[in-house]
């Protein structure tokens, strides 16, 4: 994003209550949500019938309901954001995994994660299923990797967003890495 001043601006004057900052955020955040989303579906199934537009409004319309968030600054969010596009992704996989009794789903390892433009296939449901294991083993992990996989935010906007520093962010995204491919690798 080319311009974070204006949007924590924004975002701490939304958590004061104003709705027209809010509403002006929109066009500055916009673009980074449909990068976002186009990422997210290019490492999904060829066939995926939700297109990045539809993604980002889905997941747009679910933030802006959020009440209780306290806004600090853009990285957070991006991955609030990137929590609600999983989200989406998951219910739309769970709508569409009914309708067909688990279709011809693949299980597919993380263990290119940081090169989110690499076009694969992810089964998101297995992935979410994953992270919510790994969650209760240890949910700092499991927010560290929603917010690199799925949010696309660099080590050192992860650390800025979870108070930690970047080496305590880049050793438990090794382990998370690693947990998950054992995880899922052998499922």
């Amino acid at each position: 994003m080319s311009a974070p001043q204006p949007v924590t601006r924004l975002l701490l004057d939304w958590s004061e209550g104003d709705e027209r900052a809010r509403d002006a955020m929109l066009p500055f955040v916009y673009d980074e949500l449909r990068r976002l989303a186009a990422a997210y579906l290019h490492r999904e199934r060829r066939d995926h019938t939700l297109q990045p537009t539809a993604l980002v409004h889905e997941a747009y319309l679910r933030l802006i309901d959020q009440r209780q968030v306290n806004w600090k600054n853009r990285a957070q969010f991006v991955g609030l954001a990137a929590v609600m596009m999983r989200r989406v992704l998951v219910n739309h996989a769970r709508d569409r995994a009914a309708g067909k009794r688990g279709g011809n789903m693949q299980k597919v390892p993380l263990s290119d994660a940081d090169e989110p433009t690499k076009p694969q296939d992810v089964d998101v449901i297995v992935l979410h299923e994953a992270l919510e294991q790994l969650g209760a083993v240890d949910s700092r992990k499991s927010r560290i990797v929603e917010l690199k996989f799925f949010g696309g935010l660099t080590t050192n906007e992860i650390a800025e967003v979870l108070q930690l520093s970047p080496a305590t962010i880049e050793r438990d995204w090794s382990f998370a890495r690693a947990w998950l491919y054992d995880v899922i690798g052998g499922a």
